[in-house]
């Protein structure tokens, strides 16, 4: 008998390593409940200490042994460090197929009502945070914007697209999420019989109110409030138009889910927002949140709330920030 049949290689004995630690790094309930809540969302150490009621220093281990694991991956936002999901890339590695198959099995167990309403008071938090924000420089918003991105340079891809998209001919309806002062309203307008315009600052509404005075805009409809309050009037819409939006929202990946249900069917979802970047000024400076997204993580929202990929679109900008336009179908 050969003596080195039964000698294991380097890459066998690394990618056992890797396996075992990724099981040991799982085999903890509450791990396991970690990953449960970062199913869709993004959190701080202090908001999953929040969530879980335990000390930072014990979750900060937990958070260390899943992130060596490769089961989470650190996010910086700002001054502060969040924790997220992995993107997993395409392929049939052991690692990647362990992974996928802990996410899956975690994902079918339930959150606790209990657990769910911490979940639902930290969104809260933040969603209070920025309507603070937008309140108070509800006058200078434009200004504190273009600080990233020029309307102009975003608005008229967008606009293309859905020139392509739809016959423009007053049939149908849109709905804007986070529509600011309204400088897209009248592209909606002007190609849909209906426009429907939501936001959660009552001050943003007013200064978009406004606008639509100014343009004559007789067919918009202005709503305070959030995609679940028009979710719960059972309107749908042949379009669904997020501009800039997403990283200043508590929980970005809810914006899909809540569009697919606002979606008619083979209606459209198009988006343009920010890549993700390290330019954490724009916190203080613009009310982000968020410091932008990978596409994938589009990508993946998009994927779990039922919608398909369509047209993307890359826009460099010279201050260093680049925004993806996004289409998705229902």
């Amino acid at each position: 008998m050969n003596s080195t049949a039964h000698v294991k290689s380097a890459d066998t004995e690394t990618a056992l390593h890797t396996l075992g630690s990724l099981y040991k790094a799982a085999g903890d309930p509450l791990r396991l409940d970690i990953l449960r809540v970062l199913q869709r969302d993004t959190f701080g150490v202090m908001e999953l200490c929040r969530l879980f009621n335990m000390r930072q220093s014990g979750m900060s281990h937990h958070l260390k042994v899943l992130t060596q694991a490769g089961l989470l991956e650190p996010q910086r936002e700002g001054n502060a460090t969040f924790y997220r999901r992995p993107l997993l890339r395409a392929g049939d590695e052991p690692r990647y197929t362990a992974v996928r198959s802990i996410f899956e099995a975690v994902d079918q167990i339930q959150l606790t009502e209990e657990l769910l309403d911490r979940i639902r008071a930290i969104r809260r938090q933040r969603s209070e945070q920025s309507q603070v924000f937008f309140a108070r420089y509800a006058r200078h918003f434009r200004e504190q914007q273009e600080l990233i991105a020029n309307h102009q340079r975003y608005a008229q891809p967008v606009a293309e697209l859905i020139h392509r998209r739809y016959p423009c001919d007053g049939s149908g309806n849109a709905l804007e999420i986070g529509p600011g002062e309204g400088p897209f309203l009248p592209v909606l307008a002007n190609c849909f019989g209906e426009v429907v315009a939501v936001d959660n600052v009552q001050a943003m509404l007013d200064r978009a109110g406004q606008y639509c005075e100014q343009q004559g805009l007789t067919n918009v409809r202005l709503l305070n409030g959030e995609c679940p309050d028009v979710i719960e009037r059972e309107e749908t819409f042949n379009l669904v138009v997020a501009n800039m939006v997403l990283h200043h929202v508590a929980s970005p990946a809810n914006i899909f889910r809540d569009s697919a249900q606002l979606l008619k069917p083979g209606g459209r979802m198009i988006i343009s927002e920010l890549c993700r970047h390290e330019q954490s000024w724009v916190r203080d400076n613009c009310g982000d949140i968020w410091q932008g997204f990978e596409p994938e993580e589009l990508t993946g929202w998009a994927a779990d709330a039922g919608l398909s990929q369509g047209e993307t679109l890359f826009i460099g900008l010279r201050n260093g920030f680049q925004i993806q336009v996004r289409e998705f179908t229902g």
